[in-house]
């Protein structure tokens, strides 16, 4: 299993979530990450999840990963805009 990356685009397999898409904004250990997708889980109250009930998809957003690498932080409209065009723009 590949590891996760902080910026990668999520499907969430199980729990309240379900079906959602999120983004990793923090990687716990090998098991545990946080999400967030800017709408339900805001940035500043990111959902922890276990990898096994998570779908890791190929994308990954460098403009989240550097934001958080540089500042610590992302906007939850930045996380909103990459699930907007890769998750719901595969759909279609």
């Amino acid at each position: 299993m590949k590891p996760v990356q902080i910026g990668q685009l999520i499907k969430v397999l199980r729990g309240k979530d379900e079906e959602r898409y999120a983004i990793v904004i923090e990687v716990l250990d090998e098991r545990f990450v946080k999400v967030a997708d800017g709408r339900k889980r805001k940035f500043d109250q990111p959902k922890k999840k276990n990898v096994l009930h998570l779908e890791l998809l190929p994308f990954i957003s460098q403009e989240v990963a550097i934001s958080l690498q540089e500042s610590g932080k992302v906007t939850n409209a930045k996380l909103r805009y990459f699930i907007e065009k890769y998750a719901h723009g595969k759909e279609s």
